[in-house]
């Protein structure tokens, strides 16, 4: 009884861990983000090259994401994460040293190969820790990532309004980061596998049961890419507010993420992954013809913070399925987050497309279209939903120390 207290003691720590682990990787893309227009000078580049540079995080992810279950089959999974948490705070520091478009497009490469390894890592120890304590907590750990990135934005925003150089900031910020998080690493479950496994390939291509639940994520992440990078737009174009009515849009929305988020797994324990997903659809579809036929700003105001709410618990649950799907949960989890991070990346540039050959409007009209797809095809998070059980050992393969 003793031991078995222990244990859950053990899991609860290391519950708490991951989420700091969490919120300190959202910290990094919070800081990094608000200092682009500081980078973009510094380095020189027009806002086309920009948006070139931009794409490489995206395809450094996609490249060193299968990687994360190589490293922590070797190593152990503590180990893992703390040397990949520490990779991407202190690559924080590359993008402002960038002297030109050449260099900011490598450093940016890394940068996203670090954040795609360390989000792998996290993610997978998120979902064992959860189906230990078999109770859903993948929500609220995306909703303390979402902490974290209003927390880095806020002191990048502060940092920018006094003037601090960005190199200064992202030094200190990445210093503060890796203390906490190589110091929170530390606590999370100590997951090793067996001697004689297999370890994953170094590059493989996503099982089917990835592309599958990818599918899902990949209408919530282009929902959230397009609010958050075009709300603001749209009230300003369409519906004449204010720049600063505006700007208050894209922070509900993210508020509105992160709240849904923290709360979203009390209504994912009592309702299951399944009818969540649904529910979170038709949500999400309100808030988009909300958006469409929006004639005052307040309206769309709402049909943003409906989107926000509707697609918050989504990709949580994707990669919670992930973790609980095939042979080997790793690589189901990396081929879920490189469809993902594709979805984030492709779509801010498909609605300014389609806004340039059409209107905003039209865009958010897709927007609407995609999010159907979360009510529709949600039955595929079946398999991932949680089975009470006993064993430690339910979602990654090897023993447990």
């Amino acid at each position: 009884m003793d031991a078995e207290v222990y244990g859950q003691r053990e899991v609860r720590r290391a519950r708490y861990a991951v989420g700091t682990v969490f919120a300190v990787h959202g910290a990094v893309t919070g800081s990094f983000a608000t200092r682009v227009p500081w980078i973009q000078d510094h380095a020189g580049v027009s806002p086309g090259q920009l948006g070139l540079a931009l794409a490489f995080p995206a395809l450094g992810a996609s490249v060193a994401m299968p990687l994360a279950g190589r490293i922590s089959h070797r190593f152990g999974a503590r180990t893992a994460l703390r040397g990949l948490i520490a990779l991407w705070t202190l690559a924080l520091v590359l993008p402002s040293v960038a002297p030109n478009l050449l260099t900011l497009c490598l450093v940016l490469f890394v940068y996203g190969a670090t954040a795609g390894m360390s989000d792998v890592a996290m993610n997978a120890l998120g979902v064992e820790v959860e189906n230990r304590l078999d109770r859903s907590i993948m929500s609220g750990l995306h909703g303390m990532w979402s902490v974290g990135a209003l927390i880095g934005s806020a002191a990048g925003t502060l940092a920018a309004h006094l003037g601090t150089d960005a190199r200064l900031h992202h030094t200190l910020a990445a210093g503060v980061l890796t203390v906490v998080g190589v110091a929170a690493a530390g606590h999370v479950l100590d997951l090793r596998s067996a001697v004689d496994e297999e370890p994953p390939p170094r590059f493989a291509l996503p099982p089917r049961s990835a592309l599958l639940i990818g599918a899902i994520g990949f209408c919530a992440v282009f929902a959230e890419g397009a609010s958050l990078d075009w709300s603001a737009v749209y009230l300003r174009d369409r519906l004449d507010a204010s720049a600063g009515l505006a700007a208050a849009c894209t922070t509900g929305f993210t508020l509105t993420m992160a709240v849904a988020r923290i709360a979203g797994d009390r209504v994912v324990d009592r309702y299951g992954a399944v009818r969540t997903v649904r529910a979170s659809g038709v949500v999400a579809v309100g808030g988009g013809l909300l958006i469409v036929l929006a004639q005052h700003p307040a309206a769309a105001m709402a049909g943003f913070a409906l989107t926000g709410l509707g697609i918050a618990v989504v990709v949580p649950l994707c990669f919670a399925a992930a973790g609980r799907s095939g042979s080997n949960p790793s690589l189901a989890i990396a081929g879920v987050a490189t469809i993902t991070y594709t979805s984030g990346l492709i779509a801010p540039s498909a609605i300014g497309l389609l806004a340039q050959a059409t209107s905003l409007m039209v865009s958010f009209v897709l927007v609407t279209v995609l999010s159907c797809g979360l009510a529709g095809f949600a039955g595929v998070l079946r398999g991932g939903d949680r089975v009470k059980t006993t064993r430690p050992d339910a979602a990654v393969p090897g023993p447990r120390t």
